[in-house]
């Protein structure tokens, strides 16, 4: 079976706005902006471009599990630099397959001018995977049930 929700889709549900942070930034003021926010990642913009992506792993395993101080560490020094991104045409399940291969949680969804159009977590895929499964069932009941 073929999931056709698209990352357009769940970005037009969701909102495409994004949070980012320049590479000089502090770790301790993109934590604040990821608190504030409600984020588990920012994509690293320089220049206007993504250059990277900073997350709540990154912050665990290279800043509190080897005892260094998140206000004097900037982001561009434990940031993730390989960056895998998706076009807003792929499929649910493309991005499940992406980031279970990669073992991500965020994709940044770059679109046609080479401009970041949005971010996907794995809680966006995983809720749109949901409600696909759901409206699936709802019509094979009424199908079934003679009710469409």
């Amino acid at each position: 079976m073929r999931f056709s929700t698209q990352v357009k889709h769940i970005l037009r549900s969701k909102g495409a706005e994004v949070w980012s942070a320049p590479p000089d930034r502090t770790v301790f003021d993109a934590l604040k902006l990821m608190a504030e926010k409600n984020v588990g990642a920012l994509p690293v913009i320089e220049g206007g471009k993504i250059v990277g992506m900073f997350s709540e792993r990154d912050y665990a395993r290279k800043v509190i599990l080897l005892g260094r101080s998140s206000r004097e560490i900037a982001v561009r020094d434990i940031m993730s630099t390989t960056i895998t991104t998706v076009s807003p045409d792929k499929t649910i399940e493309d991005c499940m397959a992406i980031m279970t291969d990669k073992k991500i949680r965020h994709l940044p969804v770059i679109g046609e001018g080479g401009d970041i159009a949005g971010i996907v977590s794995i809680g966006d895929i995983v809720k749109s995977f949901i409600e696909e499964q759901e409206f699936l069932i709802r019509q094979l009941e009424a199908y079934i049930t003679g009710s469409h």
